[in-house]
């Protein structure tokens, strides 16, 4: 009696398909079982769940599969068990390095957890951010929101079709992963304290942005604690050339030492101000937010608040894992620690007392 054949979870059955750029065929199952000398069926229990057949056949297989160039289709894949091994992460700005860890420490995350990572981002537009969303979760197994800038309610909305989980956001009832920033921003005033500064300017991020906020409040309590007058400007956007244009609303303010919401407005900043003739730390100190890559190349090396931005995306991926294998919280809130790096950026003033 023949083996009956059963439908491929793992690939497309029937006659091999030509691929439409290259004119050749894929291969399929029905390719690999006359190579490997078994039947199809076969084929499709060891590619799609290892360990139903013996190892000798499983090595068959799989070095087929090998020979003939087999790509598994993950939507094939998920035809059986609604599970594509994929999940969605969407970014602000694909260009601010501050995601560049992040995405790498999600990444090296679904490498182990053996997923594939799909990227999109929002270009810090929260109706950009919700429309790839809705695309993406189509597709997806979860999605992690890096720094969203969409409402809460329409994040809930997507976290009750499929796990969601958000950076540098806290969003009720979703897991977020969420650097602490007060220890890092009160290292960074007592500081700016101690080398005679009184008066401290804070350059805000995007209204949306939830992180700028508490940015802002942890500024306020540091500066009230230390004694220190604190003043908000607000920038244009988060990048080096809203940097530039700050710096007339930076010398405006009268502050002789400035924390942005980001190191790009503080690289930004402080290029425009030493154009215009200003000695940093001399005359001004500057500390930015982050540490990306890069904050150590400007001339002073920028001092900044340090987020462990790669532990942020293996946090994130770890719970939108964990929540997928029915091992996770489904409101769990993984803080992470900041710190202040001092560089030549900050510093001086001193004479006063």
């Amino acid at each position: 009696m023949t083996e009956p054949k059963t439908p491929d979870a793992a690939a497309p059955t029937g006659p091999a398909k030509k691929h439409p750029r290259d004119g050749k065929p894929h291969a399929t199952i029905y390719d690999i079982a006359r190579v490997a000398g078994v039947n199809p069926s076969t084929v499709s229990r060891a590619l799609s769940k290892p360990g139903r057949v013996s190892a000798k056949t499983q090595k068959l297989i799989e070095d087929a599969a090998a020979e003939l160039n087999y790509q598994v289709n993950p939507f094939a894949r998920a035809l059986p068990t609604g599970r594509t091994n994929t999940f969605g992460l969407i970014v602000a700005d694909i260009t601010n390095p501050t995601f560049f860890d992040i995405i790498r420490g999600a990444q090296t995350t679904a490498t182990v957890r053996d997923y594939t990572l799909v990227l999109a981002e929002s270009a810090e537009s929260g109706a950009t951010e919700l429309t790839a969303a809705r695309r993406m979760m189509a597709t997806v197994d979860g999605l992690i929101l890096a720094s969203p800038r969409m409402d809460d309610d329409d994040i809930r909305v997507l976290a009750r079709d499929k796990p969601v989980v958000v950076i540098n956001r806290e969003v009720d009832g979703v897991p977020c992963v969420v650097p602490d920033v007060h220890k890092g921003i009160s290292e960074a005033v007592r500081s700016l304290a101690a080398n005679g500064h009184t008066k401290v300017a804070f350059v805000a991020g995007p209204q949306q942005s939830w992180m700028s906020a508490r940015r802002w409040e942890g500024v306020q309590a540091a500066c009230e604690w230390s004694r220190l007058e604190a003043v908000r400007l607000e920038s244009t956007k988060p990048t080096v050339d809203g940097g530039r244009q700050v710096a007339r609303d930076v010398r405006a303010s009268g502050a002789t030492a400035v924390l942005t919401y980001n190191d790009l407005l503080a690289i930004g900043l402080m290029q425009e101000l030493q154009a215009a003739g200003m000695v940093v730390p001399d005359q001004i100190s500057i500390v930015g937010f982050d540490d990306i890559f890069g904050a150590d190349f400007t001339t002073p090396p920028l001092t900044t608040v340090r987020s462990p931005l790669g532990e942020c995306g293996s946090g994130a991926a770890t719970l939108l894992l964990d929540l997928l294998h029915g091992t996770g919280d489904p409101a769990a809130t993984l803080r992470v620690e900041t710190e202040l790096v001092l560089r030549g950026s900050s510093g001086r003033l001193l004479p006063a007392g």
